[in-house]
């Protein structure tokens, strides 16, 4: 199911052909039932109503489950550039030969957190996480040497900044992770299906045009679209884009 989930246009796809069939599924069983009492269709439309009800909000509480993720993956990438480009300035105070250590791993971990953010391979992303890895015990090992030798409150300020820096990594990573859970994916296209199957069986007329019965399967297919796209962190259209990361790299590397 992450297969499918994790790539925006395929969810558009299976999601408007499921419904579609559901709709049309519902159409055959209707043409059976249109001759029930005017008590009995009263009833079903009342269900109907309720199931419709209930789609419309699992799918509003869904989409702001998926915008507040967003968000939250929009503003730790602004901390990660705001604690990285903190620590290249307090790497100043070290002395010279260990600031240029430090300053020129900086901006190799700034890289690296680009490629992180502009790359969906998998293999690749593996190799950029193992190479981050390296960058960080890198910048701690050269900070940690210089504390021990001068444990000095300068020093101190510089150790605290790199900190910053290794957990802001931490927490965009485990914001990428956050994603909508696959068990709410599947009840919801359960509910959805049941919403589109209702509709069928309910169209007034036995033969009820096709048109008429790919309206609520498309709608929704869209919404499952947008809440699918702004979900995924890399395969979505609505990406987000570490427009902090590059203006800082752009900006340290002219100074």
């Amino acid at each position: 199911m992450n297969y499918v989930i994790d790539r925006p246009l395929l969810v558009f796809a299976v999601s408007f052909i499921g419904l579609a069939i559901a709709a049309q599924i519902g159409a055959l069983i209707g043409r059976r039932w249109h001759q029930a009492d005017p008590d009995r269709r009263e009833d079903f439309n009342v269900v109907q109503a309720a199931t419709l009800t209930l789609l419309g909000l699992i799918l509003g509480f869904t989409f702001s489950m998926a915008l507040g993720r967003y968000d939250q993956r929009k503003n730790y990438e602004e901390a990660e550039a705001n604690a990285i480009g903190t620590e290249y300035v307090r790497a100043e105070l070290l002395p010279a030969g260990d600031a240029a250590k430090v300053k020129a791993l900086l901006l190799s971990y700034i890289d690296q957190r680009l490629l992180f953010y502009k790359n969906d391979d998998e293999q690749q992303l593996s190799q950029i996480n193992t190479t981050t890895a390296q960058l960080q015990s890198a910048l701690w090992s050269a900070l940690k040497a210089q504390a021990v030798a001068q444990p000095t409150p300068v020093t101190a300020l510089t150790l605290l900044g790199m900190n910053d820096v290794l957990n802001s990594q931490g927490y965009t990573q485990a914001a990428w992770w956050n994603r909508i859970p696959r068990a709410a994916w599947s009840l919801m296209a359960l509910i959805a299906i049941c919403a589109n199957l209702l509709i069928g069986i309910g169209a007034r007329k036995p033969k009820a045009e096709l048109s008429v019965l790919l309206v609520l399967p498309l709608i929704v297919a869209i919404t499952f679209l947008l809440i699918a796209d702004i979900d995924s962190p890399r395969r979505g259209i609505i990406a987000v884009l570490p427009q902090n990361l590059l203006s800082l790299s752009q900006s340290l590397r002219q100074q």
